[in-house]
């Protein structure tokens, strides 16, 4: 874990609504995710600055508890164009704790979500603003993948 501060950036991608309750958000994010590969979603978003691909978690009803949206797609220098049926989010600049995911994919970060959601310290330290997952090269990695996630904080 590493606090550091993130500078305002743009995503632009496809999103769900969804809850962590009776594991809604595990069936919704799995079908978002095969929807992202199936239709190539990454090759259909303009004004990319990077092959990353992000998973942001935000406008949250309340905490990890309650609804929030879940948002695949890349970072974009501008939200201008963004096609039909696509959204696009701002990630203002704040304060963040990065975690880094090891090993299989997705298992790797289940296993970090899971270690945030039990950390009640942590948690109650959470901003519940935008946070989000980075994969980037690493993340094909097979049994060495990585995936940074980070977390905004009060």
């Amino acid at each position: 874990m590493e606090n550091i501060t993130i500078q305002k950036f743009y995503i632009a991608g496809i999103s769900v609504r969804t809850t962590n309750q009776n594991g809604q958000a595990s069936e919704d994010i799995e079908a978002l995710w095969e929807r992202f590969w199936t239709e190539d979603i990454q090759n259909k978003i303009p004004n990319k600055t990077s092959d990353e691909i992000y998973a942001v978690y935000t406008d949250y009803k309340s905490d990890f508890k309650g609804f929030y949206t879940t948002i695949i797609g890349m970072s974009v220098d501008s939200l201008e164009n963004c096609p039909e049926g696509f959204v696009g989010i701002i990630i203002e600049a704040d304060n963040y704790e990065k975690f880094v995911s090891k090993g299989k994919m997705p298992q790797a970060i289940v296993e970090t979500w899971l270690e945030i959601w039990a950390d009640q310290d942590l948690n109650s330290r959470r901003a519940y603003k935008a946070d989000f997952t980075i994969h980037g090269k690493k993340y094909y990695d097979g049994d060495n993948a990585e995936v940074e996630t980070y977390l905004s904080i009060k």
